[in-house]
């Protein structure tokens, strides 16, 4: 279905998880309302109104470029490109409490509920599927971890995956007998325990390897972040358990490019970089909403935003700097140049969804799909590799 939003938007191509699913979220979780403000809801009878920049179809189309957004309130994971009639694709699954994303032209890693999920692509170099998609993500594989309030993942450069264990304040991989195996805590928690005691939540990965994390504090005691939400949050080294950078609020998604360390420094609202000799966080830019997720590509960043949630996100600079600004919260992504801080272009969600979590850039990809779990196809596509001489796939 194509609609036209509005005068500045470009036209959208949109394809949704079918209804009738009966995926159900209670809204629970270290960054979710309390358990009495909302009930369960039925995942798949949220909508979404979306609008784009009039120039971003032409913008992914011109860099071969798709992005993986997930959204943890909506359960979703969207796959956006463009398509063959110069709009915008958005292609969109349920998969409960989506949350971390990292993906290549092969390759998707989500942290869902109690599963970390992969996805592979079936194509074959210059294969559509459905007349217009160029890759076609299938779930090949969910490894049950548990609710361990997975955040965000990497990927070493030998394939293993890691990712943040915000519930035991720690980096793990998976483990092939256990819920996770721990591989590295920041030297202030004395112990592993299910109680997210410094809201641990962003991993930046360096030449394949886990380098930088970052935390809402430095409490060692149960669901002790909350109180340090104004400017109790660091940047550590995974390396030399270093404190690189402190006094920000609420960091997430450091990534590392262009021989800087970006932070999104959420509580303000600023997307900027580490002075690693003042151990200071030094912004570039405004964005208006409670920023989380970040992917970088060249020169260019990828940044996801939220509406500030009541309570949890509420009380903090943000609030100040958007009335400051006489700007309204997004939930969207905004692209914006690393160079000078300008927004390229953008997505901006309305309705039901108002959180995203996690974004990443899908290089070399046109117009992605994913197979859901509620499909047809999900029985039906068929796919298969063969050491049999004589019985290869028929092209």
């Amino acid at each position: 279905m194509a609609t036209e939003k509005d005068a500045d938007a470009t036209r959208i191509n949109e394809n949704s998880e079918p209804a009738g699913s009966q995926a159900r979220l209670d809204t629970v979780g270290a960054e979710a309302p309390s358990p009495a403000a909302k009930s369960p809801v039925d995942l798949s009878q949220l909508k979404a109104d979306k609008s784009c920049s009039r120039g971003l179809a032409g913008w992914l189309a011109q860099n071969r470029m798709s992005l993986a957004i997930s959204s943890y309130q909506s359960g979703r994971i969207y796959l956006v490109g463009s398509d063959a009639q110069g709009r915008v694709s958005f292609f969109e699954r349920i998969f409960e409490r989506a949350m971390g994303v990292v993906g290549n032209a092969q390759r998707i890693y989500l942290g869902g509920l109690y599963q970390l999920w992969r996805f592979e692509n079936v194509l074959r170099p210059n294969e559509v599927i459905h007349g217009q998609y160029d890759k076609c993500y299938v779930p090949r594989n969910a490894q049950t971890i548990g609710d361990l309030d997975i955040h965000e993942l990497g990927i070493r450069s030998d394939g293993r995956v890691v990712f943040v264990n915000t519930k035991y304040s720690c980096l793990a991989e998976l483990s092939t007998t256990h819920s996770f195996k721990a591989i590295w805590k920041p030297n202030f928690i004395s112990r592993l325990a299910p109680e997210d005691r410094c809201h641990l939540n962003g991993l930046a990965m360096v030449d394949g390897r886990p380098k930088y994390v970052t935390a809402v504090c430095r409490s060692d005691s149960v669901d002790g972040w909350r109180d340090r939400r104004r400017d109790g949050g660091v940047v550590i080294d995974v390396e030399t358990d270093e404190i690189v950078c402190e006094g920000l609020s609420m960091p997430h998604s450091p990534r590392w490019a262009n021989g800087k360390l970006w932070v999104l420094n959420a509580g303000t609202g600023h997307l900027g970089w580490v002075d690693f000799e003042r151990k200071a966080f030094v912004p570039l830019t405004f964005v208006p909403g409670f920023a989380r997720g970040l992917s970088i590509v060249g020169n260019v960043a990828a940044v996801g935003l939220s509406k500030p949630r009541n309570q949890r996100f509420e009380g903090l600079d943000l609030d100040d700097e958007l009335r400051k600004r006489d700007a309204d919260p997004w939930c969207g992504v905004q692209i914006v140049s690393l160079t000078n801080g300008d927004v390229l272009n953008w997505i901006r969600f309305e309705g039901d969804v108002t959180e995203l979590f996690d974004i990443s850039f899908l290089p070399g990809v046109r117009n992605p799909m994913m197979i859901g779990l509620r499909t047809a196809e999900i029985r039906d596509l068929i796919t298969f590799e063969s050491a049999i001489p004589g019985a290869e796939l028929a092209p």
